[in-house]
C-alpha cells in the first residue's frame, strides 16, 4: 500500500535525512513540527518516519486505537541492553509483565515508602553545609537512586555499589538516545563512547543478575518491589516470572525511576532557585503543613501547590520523544499508512504547543490550579505516556519528587551560584549542564 504524501520536514538530506537537526536541535526541532501539519514526515537516515503533532491523533495511536501499534525504533535499539522490560516489551508480553507487576505498585505500597523517600533527603541535608554551592543534580542523582534502590532492592546495594550503579546508570541514560537515533554501523564502532556505553550495560546487567539469584536463594529476608516481583504468579496460569524476566524488570525500573525523579528534581529546584514568587509560596505551604519537620503520606495530599510546581516541571522538562509502529495498515488524520511505519511523538512537543498551552514557554504553575488546568485540552498532557504503555511507576514518582521538595525546603532555600549559567542538554529528557546551588538554612516561618 503506497503512504499518501504527508508534509516533509525542513532539513532533509540525502542519506542522512533529518538525523542531524533531530540530533543537533532535538526539542527545538520537533517543537516547531506543528507549523507543517497534524503528521510531517521525517527521515532517520534513510528511513521515513512521521511525526504526530495533533494531540488527538497522539491519543488515537497511544490509547484508543493502541492494539494496532507496537513500540517503535527506539525500543528496539533500547532492547539489546535494557532487555524485555515493560519500556521495551509489547503485546502480550508485555501485557503479562504489567498485570504481574501491577500489585507492587499499589496504592498502599506506595505509602510504605513514603518515610524511606523524607528519610533520604533528609539525610541529603544533613550531609550539605551552610553556605557551599553544591551540585544540586549530581545530589538529586543521588538522592533519587537512593529511593528506587531501596524501593527495589531493599539493602542489597551498599552504598558503593550504588554509586557504581548511578555512574553506570548516567552513562545508558546519556547515549541511549543517540545510540538508537544513530545508524547501526555506528554503535558497531570501536569509539570510546561506545566502549564506555558497552562498559555500562554489562556492569548494571551482571550486578542486577547477581542480586536476583541471590535472592532466589534467600526469599523470605526482605520485603521490597524485588521480593515481591519473585513472588508474583499469574492469576490465569499460575506461573511466576523467570529470572531473566525480573532481571530485565529490575533493569527497567531502575533506569527509569532514577531518570525520572532527578531529573525532575534537578529542574524544580532550578526553578524555584531563580523564580522568587514561586520560592516564597512553596516555602509558605511547606512550613503550614510540614512544621519543620519531614513529609510524611498524611502530607502529601495537603501539598497543593507543591504538586502543581511538580505538573509544571514535568511539563516544561518533558520527554523528548517515544516512537510506535502499526502492525497492520491504517488511516490515521487522513494519511494512509502501511504496517511497520515509523510514528514518532514528542510529549515535549505537546506540551509546549502554543495551541494547548497558552505562553507555553513560560514556567507557570498556576496553570495547574484547578479551574486552569480544566481548560487544558484532553490528552496534551501526557509527562508518562498515555494507555497501556503508560508508566507504571507514575505514582510513585510524582509522591517522591514532591516528598523530596518539600522535605528539602523545610530546611534550606537553594540560590543560584552567580555566573554559573545552567544550559538545558537532551537526551531524550531535557538535564541540566550544570547545577550548582548555594545552601541556605532557613528555619519556619522564614522567607
Amino acid at each position: 500500500m503506497s503512504t499518501a504524501r504527508a508534509p516533509r520536514a525542513p532539513g532533509w538530506l540525502p542519506l542522512l535525512g533529518h538525523t542531524i537537526p533531530l540530533l543537533s536541535q532535538r526539542t527545538r526541532f520537533t517543537s516547531s513540527l506543528h507549523r507543517y501539519g497534524d503528521i510531517v514526515e521525517v527521515h532517520i537516515g534513510s528511513q521515513p518516519g512521521y511525526v504526530l503533532t495533533d494531540k488527538a491523533l497522539v491519543h488515537e495511536v497511544l490509547v484508543a486505537d493502541a492494539g494496532n501499534y507496537e513500540r517503535g525504533r527506539v525500543f528496539d535499539k533500547l532492547r539489546p541492553f535494557m532487555g524485555n522490560g515493560l519500556v521495551t516489551s509489547t503485546g502480550r508480553q508485555h501485557r503479562r509483565q504489567r498485570r504481574l507487576m501491577q500489585p507492587a505498585f499499589h496504592r498502599r505500597e506506595i505509602a510504605g515508602y513514603v518515610t524511606s523517600m523524607s528519610k533520604a533527603a533528609t539525610e541529603m541535608v544533613d550531609s550539605w553545609r551552610a553556605g557551599e554551592a553544591r551540585p544540586i543534580d549530581d545530589d538529586m542523582h543521588v538522592v533519587a537512586g537512593t529511593v528506587v534502590a531501596k524501593a527495589l532492592f531493599s539493602e542489597s546495594l551498599d552504598t558503593p555499589a550504588l554509586r557504581e550503579f548511578l555512574r553506570c546508570n548516567r552513562i545508558l541514560v546519556a547515549h541511549s538516545t543517540v545510540r538508537a537515533m544513530s545508524p547501526a554501523v555506528i554503535g558497531a564502532l570501536p569509539l570510546p563512547v561506545n566502549r564506555r556505553f558497552d562498559r555500562a550495560v554489562e556492569h548494571v546487567r551482571r550486578a542486577v543478575r547477581e542480586v536476583v539469584t541471590e535472592r532466589r536463594a534467600h526469599p523470605d529476608e526482605h520485603s521490597d518491589l524485588l521480593s515481591m516481583l519473585l513472588a508474583a504468579r499469574d492469576e490465569d496460569t499460575a506461573e511466576g516470572m523467570t529470572d531473566d524476566e525480573v532481571h530485565d524488570e529490575m533493569i527497567t525500573l531502575f533506569v527509569a525511576g532514577v531518570e525520572t525523579a532527578s531529573r525532575a528534581l534537578a529542574w524544580a529546584f532550578h526553578e524555584i532557585g531563580r523564580r522568587p514568587d514561586v520560592e516564597s509560596r512553596l516555602l509558605a505551604e511547606v512550613d503550614e503543613v510540614l512544621k519543620g519537620g519531614p513529609a510524611g503520606l498524611e502530607d502529601v495530599p495537603r501539598l497543593t501547590y507543591t504538586r502543581q510546581v511538580v505538573n509544571e516541571v514535568l511539563r516544561f522538562y518533558g520527554p523528548w520523544l517515544l516512537m510506535r509502529r502499526p502492525t497492520t495498515d491504517v488511516e490515521l488524520g487522513g494519511v494512509r499508512l502501511a504496517a511497520g511505519t515509523e510514528l514518532i511523538v514528542s510529549p515535549h512537543a505537546l506540551h509546549h504547543d502554543p495551541r494547548s498551552f497558552p505562553d507555553p514557554d513560560r514556567f507557570d504553575p498556576d496553570r495547574w490550579l484547578p479551574e486552569r488546568a480544566a481548560e487544558v485540552p484532553r490528552h496534551a498532557y501526557i509527562p508518562f505516556a498515555a494507555g497501556v504503555h503508560q508508566c507504571i511507576g507514575s505514582a510513585f514518582a510524582l509522591t517522591e519528587i514532591t516528598v523530596v521538595i518539600a522535605t528539602v525546603l523545610s530546611r534550606v532555600r537553594l540560590e543560584p551560584v552567580p555566573g554559573k549559567p545552567v544550559r538545558e542538554l537532551v537526551t531524550n529528557v531535557p538535564v541540566p549542564s550544570q547545577l550548582p546551588m548555594t545552601v541556605v538554612p532557613r528555619t519556619p516561618g522564614e522567607a
